[in-house]
């Protein structure tokens, strides 16, 4: 049975609290559903089978180029992480996976994995870090990685992934992500091309190391820390990656990696047609990569993005199986609290999915009827469907309300008088 970081018999107060308004909430949105012609509870069992890995840089306070403001009980490495992940899941009862970034959470796999099993949590796709350099290796990774013109750099490079291979290996993992951020800030700084063809081939190396039931996911970024050009900046040239190096490879989509007004929902729905769409990162954004809480912003796009996937779901794509995991930084909310919130709304985007009357969307579609059919998905997106989430987490044995309950179990005050005062120092993530 799982450690809890927060008592049980709080939550179970705290829900006793709400259990009345809910139940009269739930059945008023069945009621409502029904005469829809959707069946509540079968909504509310797929949302409840839906899970989000939570990355563990996430619970730690981010920072942008200029300043990091870190919080109280910030964590101290990946142990204290795992326990921060573990109220996500006691609450949310929608994470129970973690995602690794190697070198900061590196640790004997073996202590790893018996931490996450004490705690419930399993263990997501292994993110590699070849965009900063680490202690005391050989080469820097200034002019790049992957893609650098030094072939001892790219070995180098190659060695960090497969080890973050082997890692993964040993605690349960199924995937490595690989983003980089090689690029140029000149003009004429680099030969598009051959940067390119070194990065492939680097990437072909990685690939050989993968084990059978593995997957590689390549992860695309328009612009940043390169502002001139990068190696891997679209979904085109991401595509073509995942082509080249063989089935195991797909493409992952970060929702904050795209220009402002993108059709990211459109890009989804490309990617799933060829069989390449791997998974997501999942944040929002205003202006560019601001890894800004998912739905803070544009919750609407982040509901059209799983209409797609819905869609997918129910036509039986072949081999349809999209990773989902968070990728966000707090700067100046409680990271837990944040993780929680978006958890709860990449669920909401779901079930609003869920509800869509795709018989209806289709008439309109062939009929072209623009707008009948763009308002049979705000129909869909315009549903209260609160009442659902918080009965899936409910009888998942999480929190009607788990911020409230989060607050209420006052886990950010004891941390705080556990883990000593993190000093504030200058940008990036912790």
């Amino acid at each position: 049975m799982a450690e809890f970081r927060i008592a049980p018999d709080l939550v179970a107060a705290e829900n006793d609290k709400r259990a009345a308004a809910l139940k009269s909430d739930y059945e008023a949105l069945g009621a409502t559903l029904a005469r829809r012609g959707v069946d509540i509870e079968a909504v509310t069992k797929k949302v409840s089978e839906f899970f989000v890995a939570v990355p563990s840089w996430g619970v730690g306070t981010g920072g942008t180029r200029f300043a990091r403001f870190p919080g109280a009980g910030e964590p101290r490495g990946i142990f204290d992480k795992l326990d921060d992940c573990a109220v996500i899941q006691q609450l949310t009862r929608a994470t129970p996976r973690v995602s690794l970034h190697i070198p900061w959470d590196k640790a004997d796999p073996r202590e790893l994995k018996a931490a996450g099993d004490a705690l419930g949590l399993g263990f997501d796709a292994m993110n590699s870090n070849t965009f900063s350099d680490a202690p005391g290796q050989a080469h820097s990774y200034k002019f790049g990685s992957l893609s650098h013109v030094d072939a001892a750099t790219r070995a180098q490079a190659v060695e960090h992934n497969i080890e973050c291979i082997e890692i993964g290996k040993a605690i349960g993992s199924k995937a490595l992500t690989v983003w980089i951020g090689d690029g140029s800030n000149f003009p004429g700084q680099t030969n598009f091309t051959r940067a390119f063809e070194r990065y492939l081939a680097a990437m072909a190396d990685i690939y050989k190391a993968l084990p059978d039931d593995w997957r590689l996911f390549s992860e695309h970024k328009m612009y940043e820390p390169a502002f001139y050009s990068t190696v891997v900046q679209d979904w085109g040239t991401n595509y073509l990656i995942a082509q080249t190096l063989g089935p195991k490879a797909q493409c992952l989509v970060d929702l904050g990696h795209h220009a402002p007004n993108t059709n990211i929902e459109m890009i989804v729905a490309r990617l799933i047609q060829f069989g390449k769409l791997g998974g997501f990162h999942f944040n929002d954004s205003k202006y560019g990569d601001d890894d800004l809480d998912a739905g803070a912003i544009e919750p609407y796009r982040l509901f059209l993005v799983f209409n797609e996937l819905v869609d997918a779901e129910r036509r039986g794509v072949n081999d349809f199986n999209p990773a989902h995991m968070i990728d966000q930084s707090h700067n100046v909310t409680d990271p837990i609290e944040s993780l929680i919130s978006s958890a709860n709304e990449i669920r909401r985007a779901y079930a609003q999915a869920l509800i869509v009357d795709r018989n209806a969307l289709g008439e309109y579609q062939d009929a072209n009827d623009a707008l009948m059919a763009s308002e049979t998905l705000k129909r869909a997106y315009r549903a209260d469907v609160e009442p659902i989430l918080a009965e899936a987490r409910r009888r998942a044995g999480g929190a009607i309300d788990p911020v409230a309950t989060y607050r209420a179990g006052g886990y950010r005050r004891k941390i705080a008088a556990e883990r000593p005062v993190s000093v504030a120092g200058g940008g990036g993530i912790i």
